[in-house]
């Protein structure tokens, strides 16, 4: 089969690669129908994570099952799944308490020995416990799929920043960065009933989707201008809530510094450049809290899934931009290059 692998900075190609396999009665065997490149690949592509030569790359994807072990009960050929960016068990303590990427025995596609998405077929670990069966009517509608796509890291992810920042009924929430994370984020604080909804990010066109997702206002300026302008648009007092989901210094200092007194911020967005921004002392002084983290989207899925299937949210406006698996090291090139805001692969 065909997959996308890494060979060094800026050095993604498609190769023929061993078919997956049953390797344990756990497993199963999945072609995947849709996959996409996520802004956390990005860091790989440009030599900021660390790959070895020729490793697999891609972990957001859903397909259709064609082989499962003699242990899977819960799927069975020809299912159409979506699977999460992590495998897990489903029932060691930290999945019996929702928190599947911290599975004993869970992992990363893509990582040393596994499959990645970005790929015709994926082997798929503890198949009942990752995968999640959608509607079988859903292949036939590519808006939908795209929709549903989402589900495996992107919307959850936001979901995860949204919920660590305590969004509710009648919140002001603020989102740092306008990436398809962050704009999941502001899909989801609509969902869980924000009242206002800042968006901070300076490309019109990710500002614009914003707004459509459910953003009341947008603030296009940057460090202590747009801290300023938050201020200004919350009485002097910040927001309660704020979704941090870009991962630099600058990002995190300013996410800290919009935050209303007693708010919290959920932060998801993949930390890398040097350090993290936080200063303790104003967090404890003005009772900031800080929660997120890797998103458990596993837990997420059937949480957001009825709401995918019926409309209430749709994400697939998050994909600008359609390649075939020959044209996914033309898609990274988009993403990195920002003429493109996420890229979804059509194998």
């Amino acid at each position: 089969m065909r997959a996308t692998t890494i060979h060094a900075p800026f050095d993604m190609r498609v190769e023929e690669v061993p078919d997956p396999r049953i390797q344990r009665p756990t497993d199963a065997v999945l072609r995947v129908l849709r996959a996409c490149v996520c802004g956390s690949d990005l860091w790989a592509y440009r030599g900021e994570s660390a790959r070895e030569p020729g490793q697999r790359i891609g972990h957001e994807f859903l397909g259709v099952v064609e082989e499962t072990g003699d242990e899977v009960v819960g799927i069975e050929r020809g299912d159409l799944v979506v699977a999460p960016f992590m495998w897990s068990d489903g029932v060691c303590d930290y999945c019996a308490d929702g928190l599947t990427t911290s599975c004993e025995h869970g992992g990363f596609w893509g990582s040393g020995g596994s499959d990645g998405g970005q790929g015709e077929a994926v082997r798929v670990p503890f198949a009942d416990a990752t995968l999640v069966k959608l509607p079988a009517d859903a292949a036939s509608d590519d808006r939908l799929l795209s929709a549903l796509l989402t589900l495996s890291d992107v919307m959850g992810t936001g979901h995860h920043a949204a919920i660590g920042a305590g969004v509710g009924k009648g919140t002001t929430v603020a989102v740092v960065g306008d990436g398809a994370v962050g704009l999941c984020g502001v899909l989801a604080a609509h969902r869980l009933g924000a009242e206002r909804i800042i968006a901070l990010g300076r490309h019109q066109a990710r500002t614009d989707l914003a707004l459509r997702f459910g953003a009341t206002d947008v603030v296009a300026e940057r460090g202590e201008a747009a801290e300023a302008a938050v201020r200004e648009l919350t009485k002097g007092q910040g927001a309660h809530a704020v979704i941090e989901a870009v991962g630099t210094e600058q990002s995190m200092r300013t996410a800290v510094n919009i935050t209303r007194d007693g708010g919290a911020i959920g932060f998801v967005g993949v930390p890398h450049g040097s350090g993290t921004g936080i200063d303790l002392g104003v967090m404890f002084n003005r009772n900031i809290a800080l929660r997120g983290g890797v998103a458990p989207v596993r837990t997420y899925i059937p949480q957001l899934l009825p709401d995918v299937l019926d409309g209430t949210i749709d994400p697939s406006p998050v994909f600008d931009l359609t390649v075939g698996l020959d044209g996914v090291p033309d898609g990274y090139r988009a993403m990195d290059e920002r003429t493109a805001l996420k890229v979804l692969v059509t194998p």
